[in-house]
């Protein structure tokens, strides 16, 4: 037995030779048995890592029984984790809410009202609007893409302002 021992997975040509002797059928093992989305040839070779750090505890002649016993229950524990957090992500989420209901309402209300009045804007003052006001861009950039001068867009923006401010009660 001792002399078994000595005779471990830790030199490098025996170790060479059962990665080369069961590389390809534990990759193929785990592929049949889980399928492709379980990353077979990943876990294969986090197998061989595991073969490799226990090398002094592992005999030639049991080389095979481990990484296959090895590769299988890393797939297993892999298979569980997706499990997890597929259930996880099945659960609906608690969102918390501090407002009150009519906060809510009012809240609503007001982005309708926000809505229409951008709707009545001609659509020169509410590309101009849009573009300064939602997406942020500066009166200079909006001219050069609407390929009109600053002040013509100064007058769109600000003649959307007001109408969108007499629209909605003056906010």
């Amino acid at each position: 037995m001792s002399k078994d021992l000595q005779n471990n997975v830790c030199k490098r040509e025996i170790f060479d030779a059962i990665y080369n002797k069961y590389a390809k059928n534990i990759h193929d093992f785990l592929y049949y048995k889980y399928g492709g989305t379980l990353h077979p040839q990943d876990k294969m070779q986090e197998a061989f890592i595991k073969l490799w750090e226990n090398c002094k505890k592992v005999t030639p002649s049991k080389a095979k029984s481990f990484l296959f016993t090895t590769a299988n229950n890393l797939t297993i524990n892999e298979y569980n984790h997706q499990k997890v957090v597929l259930k996880f992500n099945e659960r609906p989420q608690r969102t918390i809410n501090h407002e009150t209901p009519e906060f809510v309402l009012r809240e609503k209300e007001h982005k309708i009202k926000i809505e229409n009045a951008i709707a009545m804007l001609t659509e020169a003052e509410r590309v101009a609007f849009l573009l300064n006001r939602v997406e942020g861009k500066r009166f200079k950039e909006v001219a050069a893409l609407l390929g009109i001068s600053v002040k013509a867009v100064e007058k769109r923006v600000y003649g959307a302002l007001k109408k969108v401010r007499t629209q909605i009660d003056g906010i």
